[in-house]
């Protein structure tokens, strides 16, 4: 520990919130976790005594409410925790209260909290218990018409449960996302730890967050970060690729794009774990320079993974094959591997588990992503831009070579917010531009290299031509276009250059 932060921490194992706590809870104390019906309150206790017992052989008691014990065995199950099991060997023990709440009646008296206490202290003695998960404390309160009592027999749950030693979690329903942080007011102002789940239904779409409302004593990250319940991995936040590890050494090897004056312009290929963006509006053949990068991986002996979110599986391989290259050939010998689906299919948190999940199993050596705009119909502006950071991190840090396409607004006027494309050009290593222009009776198309990090470029607007034998990158245009500008059009005449390079590749 510094001086900065003084009190020890505990690793809670979940994925991806460990980074967001700046190592995990305070050490010792109870952590107060609120939310509403189904935002994971009951998941975040199971995997928090879980994943103590799967990475630190950490025995944990887990007290429960309102679900019984055997509910909770047959629940968790599917994430892959052996509660059973580890009952059997003093990992995990269960101290179930949920038959007193169902057999005594909201009247106003008494409780024997002392009796509960005992049970839970007996229950971490016996095993020696290094976590507490409280599900559903307030369950219990349902009986008492005074705040004043509940805070104060809250207060006294808290010490027991601190007298352990143990790193406790209590959970606690709230009445409204935006609405207070508990039912009765008074949870919060005792711990000295809260965190709160949200499951905010907007434009249709559900949306989980996490928020660190306070650590005592302790830093934090703030703000609202989003995560997913995965029925594989439980509990994922998704900031967990850019908080979680150091960057590896950057790389000095060159691969190639799939066209020669691609590579030229950008200082002889791109960086191995460069990422790439590469805009332009439908048809200008950003998914062809897709198909060209992919085609140079597979012909390098490199794995390459595809998530699509336009194009169906066959409709890439019609596309495919259209430009003389076999998809099927490529998936054959398992260099290449595609993901296809159109992002209505799933939240963009269930994407990028997906989209992690499959880097992890097929460890490809480059990834492309087509297109990025395609998720701005089912997230927000913030929300893409966290999907995006997280996953251009996590193929950092694997030196996985990244293409993103993305497509401009229609028109800028009817744009509220600023296109994806543009908000992370500045995370991005290079940034290529494909433009639509026009002359007398003629529509072309120009390639320009805005930047290339650490790399010489060729700033130069390119005349491009697309024919049978695919992507062509012609010479410089001489005359000024709007390329920069995704409505402006050509506003001068074309010389020379232009017809001569037209003439040629339509001659091949």
């Amino acid at each position: 520990m510094n001086g900065i932060d003084a009190i020890e921490r505990l690793p809670t194992g979940i994925r991806g919130f460990d980074p967001v706590a700046l190592g995990g809870l305070p050490k010792g104390r109870a952590t107060l976790v609120t939310g509403t019906t189904g935002s994971g309150k009951t998941l975040f206790a199971v995997e928090f005594l879980a994943r103590g017992i799967l990475h630190r052989e950490e025995p944990g008691v887990f007290v429960t409410f309102e679900e019984t014990a055997e509910d909770i065995r047959r629940n968790f199950a599917a994430l892959g925790f052996p509660i059973r099991q580890w009952e059997d060997d003093g990992k995990w023990m269960f101290v179930d209260a949920s038959a007193d709440i169902a057999l005594e009646a909201p009247v106003i008296g008494t409780y024997d909290f002392g009796a509960l206490e005992a049970r839970i202290g007996h229950a971490a003695g016996r095993i020696g218990a290094a976590r507490i998960s409280v599900d559903a404390l307030d369950a219990l309160f349902t009986r008492f018409a005074d705040p004043a009592i509940v805070r104060h027999e809250i207060a006294r749950m808290i010490y027991d449960l601190e007298m352990t030693g143990a790193t406790s979690i209590i959970t606690a329903e709230r009445s409204g996302e935006h609405d207070g942080m508990s039912r009765y007011g008074v949870e919060e102002f005792v711990v000295d730890n809260v965190i709160t789940l949200r499951n905010v239904l907007a434009n249709e779409r559900r949306r989980r967050t996490v928020e660190i409302v306070k650590f005592r004593g302790a830093p934090h990250r703030t703000g609202e970060w989003l995560f997913a319940i995965d029925p594989t991995d439980g509990l994922v936040v998704i900031p967990l690729a850019f908080l979680a590890l150091p960057l590896a050494s950057t790389s000095r090897v060159r691969v190639s794009s799939g066209l020669t004056q691609l590579d030229e312009m950008c200082g002889g290929g791109f960086y191995k774990d460069a990422v790439i963006v590469v805009t332009g509006p439908s048809g200008v053949g950003k998914t062809l320079l897709c198909l060209k990068f992919i085609d140079a991986a597979v012909a390098a002996g490199e794995r390459c993974l595809v998530c699509s979110f336009e194009d169906a599986r066959e409709q890439i391989k019609r596309n495919a094959a259209g430009w003389g290259m076999d998809i099927d050939a490529m998936e054959a010998p398992g260099l290449l591997r595609i993901i296809a689906d159109y992002p209505e299919t799933a939240s963009l948190e269930d994407h990028f588990i997906r989209i992690r999940r499959a880097i992890e199993e097929h460890e490809p050596d480059r990834l492309v992503v087509d297109t990025i705009s395609a998720l701005e119909r089912i997230a927000s502006s913030r929300a893409l831009l966290d999907f995006i950071l997280a996953l251009s991190a996590l193929a950092r840090q694997r030196g996985i070579t990244t293409l993103f396409t993305s497509a401009p607004p229609g028109r800028p006027a009817r744009q509220l917010t600023p296109p994806i494309a543009e908000e992370i050009a500045s995370l991005t290593d290079v940034t290529i531009t494909l433009r639509y222009f026009e002359r007398p009776g003629e529509i072309h198309r120009a390639i320009v290299v805005t930047q290339t990090r650490g790399s010489a470029h060729d700033p130069g607007i390119r005349l491009v031509t697309i024919d049978s034998g695919g992507m062509h990158i012609g010479q410089r245009l001489s005359a000024r276009i709007g390329i920069l500008t995704p409505d402006q059009a050509l506003d001068v005449g074309m010389t020379g250059t232009v017809e001569a390079e037209s003439h040629r590749h339509s001659d091949e």
